[in-house]
């Protein structure tokens, strides 16, 4: 029989009011956090290189005679722009560029001795290299459209900038403001969805709340760590964190409220209601973030410094957000009382359509779907792994080679322009060199070998002690076909006897970078595996289980990697993607997917213990199936958000990481799970089996007589 509500005393409001209180001081407190984190970035390229790699060693070997913020080379392509006198003549368009470069002289970003201006050969354009400076803030910028300024005097040529600093001013400003949006478009999808859920206008902003707290405590922390310069964070970690936050935050947000809501709807008051729910809640809530939390710390084990500031950044945001959820959600909720679900009505007995009814009764349509199971459910969990095996089936589509940066940054992006025009009439590395280190007495010797590399068009020795050589490569420095010459490169300096020669650049770099990330799938993948195996035989006690639960969730990465190589061949009509999308995919599925399978299992156990496996699957997925339905289309839609961000390396990833939290929510979770507990029996728990499947089981021989109801337990 259902209890009336009972009010709070004032009393009671203490507690709960200054947990709200002190939650709300710390996030104006650490606002400004938020959005001076993306700038704090490490300053010497070497930071950004891969542990123990050739090209690192030559970086660092720069770096102690040359500033950390040296120059940047600046490609000035000018190209006729249109039929005319002269306009087919490369000789005139370099002389006039050669006049127009020379009001430059003198400025303070510009620095060294220009390059003289190169003629096309046959082709009306001309080139020139300069040397800038980068400088703070927005003097990059300044200084670029200087140059532009002055090289467009020259009549009837049109001009494009290429090369690392046409690059770095790109990025900055395509990471200008991206922030804001992304955490706005984040926030409006969830808000959207969590409305759909809900029908209040309450509890969304509750829990919406909730996430932005979480969020200004991560980044507060961060930032104090990058200002130490403890971690270095970028703007694509602040990013992939901005979204994980906000959706993790969210779904525990959700498993709380339903617990909640379960507890009103059987008549407990509201302090007791949501005791009982944060006590039922922080066991499966815990588990899963620490399951993200240590798929995350095993990037510590890279060799690329990128991966490992995710890592302590992302077990930073995942304990924000489990402090948020159990926190501050359960006081403002207590503190509002009934009043959160209006203008539903709490306290009467009845679901809500989503999952968060009373007991087990839930919607209809999980009812439907429990029953179906129960029906078949061999053939229910066979039919979902062909699906999921299917779509793996087309994951050797994605290539993980690598995305040359002028296709990977915005097509509107001048650099593009810049590279596209630079290619047409000169070699596509003018500007941007593999740089060797050689013994001084040995330069000629290397030189020569250098030269005659097939991809190299030019390798000309530079002034000074240390004994360099820049090696201008045919193609696009930071696309796959140089990386090839690189290998060839190197194989030929080095047999060049007594020389000790190093190759290094932005395609040793790329090269380097490449042999990392295979090295750190191969070690970080199993690793992810073990952390998250051991979290579940924790929570569940048993090792069977969780073997088959994170065998489910690989097979869906290999699917969600299927469905996006599709997809991409079908939208952009290519498949290549970075080498670190696929490794960064794997962690958020393998960590981001167990976490459904926990908030499932968790429950499907708490009533097979009272009921016997095969009733607690049905209860247990009838009691969660709205929930954590809806946390994974609202996780999914976090990660979605990353989609308008403009470097394709971060959309990639969040179309991988979208997909397969779909995946694992509605394929995985909702038929492959249930159905193959269902069908596996007291068996799932092996190697201990549950009391009440062996007390079941004793009764259906007839050794004992039926097993008598007994008072509810309390929950493991």
């Amino acid at each position: 029989m259902l209890r009336p509500l009972r009010p709070l005393r004032t009393p009671a409001l203490l507690g709960p009011l200054l947990v709200v209180a002190g939650w709300l001081l710390t996030a104006c407190l650490a606002a400004p956090a938020v959005s001076g984190l993306g700038g704090l970035a490490g300053t010497q390229p070497s930071a950004l290189l891969p542990r123990g790699a050739e090209s690192t060693e030559v970086a660092r070997a720069v770096e102690a005679v040359s500033p950390p913020d040296g120059p940047l080379p600046l490609v000035v392509v000018w190209t006729a722009a249109g039929p005319g006198p002269g306009s087919a003549d490369g000789d005139r368009i370099a002389a006039g560029a050669t006049a127009a470069l020379a009001s430059l002289r003198g400025r303070d970003r510009l620095v060294g001795d220009r390059t003289p201006v190169l003629p096309a050969r046959g082709a009306p354009a001309a080139a020139a290299v300069l040397q800038v400076r980068p400088g703070p803030g927005p003097a990059l910028a300044r200084t670029l459209d200087d140059v532009r300024a002055a090289a467009a005097r020259v009549p009837g040529t049109r001009v494009e900038l290429a090369g690392p600093a046409a690059v770095r001013a790109d990025l900055d400003g395509v990471f200008e403001g991206v922030d804001g949006r992304l955490l706005l478009v984040a926030l409006v999808a969830v808000l959207l969805i969590l409305v759909l859920v809900y029908r209040s206008p309450v509890l969304p902003l509750l829990v919406i709340t909730t996430s932005v707290l979480a969020l200004a405590v991560a980044c507060a922390c961060l930032y104090a760590l990058a200002r130490w310069r403890a971690l270095p964070v970028d703007g694509q970690v602040q990013g992939i964190l901005f979204v994980l936050v906000i959706g993790a935050t969210t779904d525990y947000g959700l498993l709380l409220t339903a617990r909640y809501r379960e507890e009103l709807d059987r008549g407990a008051a509201v302090r007791e209601a949501m005791r009982v729910a944060r006590r039922r809640s922080v066991g499966p809530v815990a588990a899963s973030a620490a399951t993200v939390a240590l798929g995350l710390l095993t990037l510590l084990l890279s060799d690329l410094p990128a991966h490992r500031a995710l890592g302590p950044a992302g077990a930073v945001a995942m304990a924000a957000a489990l402090l948020s959820s159990l926190t501050f959600l359960p006081a403002a909720l207590v503190l509002l009382g009934p009043a959160a679900f209006w203008p539903r009505r709490v306290g009467v007995g009845i679901g809500d359509g989503v999952g968060v009814g009373v007991g087990v009764e839930g919607s209809r349509s999980w009812q439907r779907i429990a029953a179906l199971i129960a029906r078949r459910p061999r053939r229910t969990w066979a039919l979902a792994l062909a699906a999921l095996v299917a779509g793996a089936a087309f994951s050797p589509l994605l290539s993980a080679g690598g995305v040359p940066l002028d296709r990977a940054l915005p097509p509107t992006a001048p650099s593009v322009a810049g590279q596209a025009a630079l290619a047409r009439h000169f070699p596509a590395g003018l500007g941007n060199p593999a740089l060797v280190l050689a013994d001084p007495a040995r330069l000629d010797a290397v030189r020569t070998a250098a030269a005659r590399t097939p991809g190299v068009a030019a390798a000309d020795v530079l002034a000074g002690p240390d004994g360099r050589i820049a090696v201008t490569l045919t193609d696009v420095a930071d696309g796959a076909a140089a990386q090839r010459t690189v290998a060839g490169l190197r194989a030929a300096v080095r047999a060049v006897p007594g020389a000790h020669a190093r190759v290094g650049g932005q395609a040793a770099q790329a090269h380097d970078a490449q042999a990392t990330s295979a090295r750190d799938r191969l070690v970080i993948m199993p690793a992810v595996l073990l952390a998250v195996l051991l979290v579940l035989a924790l929570l569940l006690r048993c090792l069977l289980l969780p073997v088959l639960l994170v065998l489910g969730v690989a097979v869906t990465f290999l699917a969600a990697l299927g469905v996006c190589a599709v997809l991409l061949r079908w939208v952009t009509g290519s498949a290549d993607t970075e080498p670190v999308i696929v490794l960064y995919a794997f962690v958020f599925l393998v960590a981001l997917g167990v976490d459904y399978n926990i908030f499932l299992m968790h429950r499907v156990r708490e009533e097979a213990l009272l009921h016997g496996t095969p009733a607690g699957v049905r209860r247990g997925l009838v009691s969660t199936g709205g929930v954590i339905s809806s946390a994974g289309v609202v996780l999914a839609a976090t990660f979605a958000a990353l989609t308008v961000m403009p470097l394709v390396y971060l959309v990639h990833i969040g179309a991988v990481v979208a997909v397969g939290v779909l995946l694992d929510t509605l394929l995985v979770r909702l038929f492959l799970v249930p159905a193959l507990v269902t069908d596996l029996g007291p068996r799932a728990w092996w190697p201990r089996p549950l009391a009440a499947d062996t007390g079941a089981a004793t009764a259906a021989r007839g050794l004992v007589g039926p097993r008598v109801p007994h008072a509810p337990a309390k929950a493991p």
